[in-house]
């Protein structure tokens, strides 16, 4: 049903003597109890008319018939106990069809006095919405271009009748849907949304698959770093935040390793998890599938399986764990230049419906039971890998560590070892044996339409940092086993990101080789941690933490003048 054809909601009332009592206005009147139907009026009673004719007529036709063979007519058949049931439900739909219409045309002429009767029944408006003493939203959290049908629908909304969620799928427009969502939440909570964006957003690319309700977009810098000279090419890093000296310090890091020749990285591994958990009546009963997933001679049925989820998606290995009689099986495919949490799903669900044949006492408790281990620090990452596992390394002369880096050789050397691996296994880190590795992890994968829920494993590192050539260079590295990246799916096709994703040549799959644009991407992820890395050491070392962010992560404006 239309929303727009919704009658508009009683304004709120006047106190007691404040003046008259508002009344129906004359599309109340005449709105009629059809304008809820699910099918337009004249089907609705074609339908029932016809029902009510044919049923009629088939009970007649039956009742002669028992009286002509002397059959009771109380032993009633199947058909013609529908047929009953189908000849009460027309008429009491006739009936109630036409005796509401007479009563409504009666409330429409009673008196002021039942008409003020009538309001005060009506919702009323959230206690916590702030009206004026006309009782209105005040007019600075009111748009007054809204138009008189998008004016309907806001109150609507405002008062419940109108779910938010449906507006999209009502309007078939998801910006007007993101306005009016947008201007009913302000009266509802009485709040501005001033200085959130509306426009110069296309709304329609994240339906059904980013956000949900979205009631405008969140604007975020984005800077650049480079160029980061990784494998022999020069790359200009996109990087957003709203951290001051983030990007600056990065963008030092680059220049040290361009100046020394540049940085190299290995994918180790590139496989996405996802792990169900599954329960058995005993855990000897457990332990029989665990021992037949794991075995090498029923590996090729289960891929023949499970990559019939996708083309893309090529099963490498199950690693099995048991907790009593609950089984966690850690599936782990490659998904191509996807991300591919889905593709691993489905191929996850092709096996269990598979293994159900020949264990149909397995109960599948969740398709996720954690052992993958998603969004979540987890010692199976650190340790196993998800995602693509790269190692990116570079010597730095140290010529360019005492002019670029300002710090010498020594100094980072012993800080490293101090800072990152004694001070974090001090903490008891897991997986976080590193400076800020979840800054540079973050900020590429906003820019680049990242999950970035998933910085959390992603950033999984360990900066490793020797003298070598008799102390005069400095070796350093990043070794991460879990950066979640893809360059299709999710964000990656919003038109910021993908603007983003192309600056580093990675936009889109890979039409000549599969999976190597999310591959390049991530040791890009990895290249930009070490110059991050770099330079924050270096920092650290010399010094000129604070003073550089006191330079640069401070604003120079007045914000009291700015305060509201």
């Amino acid at each position: 049903m239309d929303v727009r054809r919704r009658p508009p909601l009683p304004r709120p009332l006047l106190p007691s003597g404040a003046g008259e009592p508002v009344r129906p206005s004359s599309k109340q009147r005449n709105l009629k109890a059809s304008d809820a139907l699910p099918l337009p009026l004249y089907l609705t009673n074609g339908l029932f008319f016809t029902l009510f004719f044919t049923v009629a007529y088939f009970l007649l036709h039956r009742w002669r018939e028992k009286i002509s063979t002397s059959t009771p007519l109380h032993v009633l058949t199947l058909s013609e106990i529908v047929a009953l049931f189908s000849l009460f439900a027309s008429v009491i739909y006739l009936l109630g069809f036409f005796g509401i219409d007479f009563v409504q045309s009666f409330v429409a002429t009673r008196t002021p006095h039942d008409a003020w009767n009538d309001v005060v029944q009506q919702p009323r408006q959230p206690q916590h919405l702030q009206t004026d003493a006309a009782g209105v939203v005040p007019r600075k959290l009111r748009d007054e271009t809204t138009p008189e049908e998008d004016e309907e629908i806001i109150e609507s909304v405002v008062s419940g009748t109108t779910p938010s969620y449906t507006l999209e799928s009502n309007l078939g427009d998801c910006r007007r849907a993101a306005a009016i969502r947008r201007e009913a939440l302000q009266r509802t909570t009485s709040r501005s949304l001033e200085g959130l964006p509306l426009e110069g957003f296309d709304y329609d690319s994240i339906l059904g698959q980013c956000c949900e309700m979205p009631i405008g977009y969140v604007q975020i810098p984005v800077g650049v770093a480079g160029p980061l000279l990784l494998d022999g090419e020069e790359l200009t890093v996109p990087m957003a935040t709203t951290e001051g000296c983030l990007v600056a310090s990065t963008n030092r890091g680059c220049k040290a390793i361009y100046a020394s020749g540049g940085a190299r990285s290995v994918i180790l591994k590139d496989g996405m998890t996802r792990a169900p958990v599954v329960r058995f009546n005993s855990a000897v009963r457990a332990a029989e599938l665990k021992f037949f997933l794991e075995d090498p001679e029923n590996f090729d049925s289960l891929a023949i399986v499970f990559n019939r989820s996708s083309r893309f998606a090529k099963l490498q290995g199950i690693k099995c764990a048991i907790a009593g009689k609950n089984l966690y099986m850690r599936f782990t495919c490659s998904t191509g230049d996807a991300m591919g949490m889905n593709m691993v799903s489905k191929g996850v669900q092709n096996v269990l419906d598979f293994l159900q044949s020949d264990f149909p006492d397995m109960d599948v408790i969740g398709i996720s039971g954690n052992f993958c281990s998603d969004k979540k620090p987890a010692a199976v990452n650190w340790i196993e890998g998800r995602g693509k596992s790269v190692v990116c390394e570079a010597v730095i002369k140290e010529e360019v560590v005492r002019k670029v880096l300002k710090t010498n050789v020594a100094a980072l050397v012993e800080l490293n070892m101090l800072k990152n691996l004694t001070g974090s296994a001090l903490a008891g880190a897991l997986g976080g044996f590193n400076a800020h590795a979840s800054n540079i992890v973050a900020a590429v994968y906003i820019a680049t339409g990242q999950d970035p829920a998933q910085n959390v494993e992603s950033s999984h590192c360990i900066t490793m940092m020797e003298a070598i050539n008799n102390g005069k260079d400095l070796h350093v590295s990043v070794t991460m086993p879990s950066i979640e990246v893809g360059t299709v799916g999710g964000g990656t096709h919003l038109a910021s990101q993908s603007a983003c994703l192309n600056l580093l040549g990675v936009k889109g799959a890979s039409k000549d080789s599969p999976g190597s644009n999310s591959r390049k991407l991530a040791t890009i992820v990895a290249g930009s941690v070490l110059a991050g890395e770099l330079s924050l050491m270096s920092a650290l070392a010399a010094g000129q933490l604070v003073k550089s962010h006191m330079k640069f992560n401070r604003s120079s404006k007045d914000v009291s003048k700015l305060a509201c």
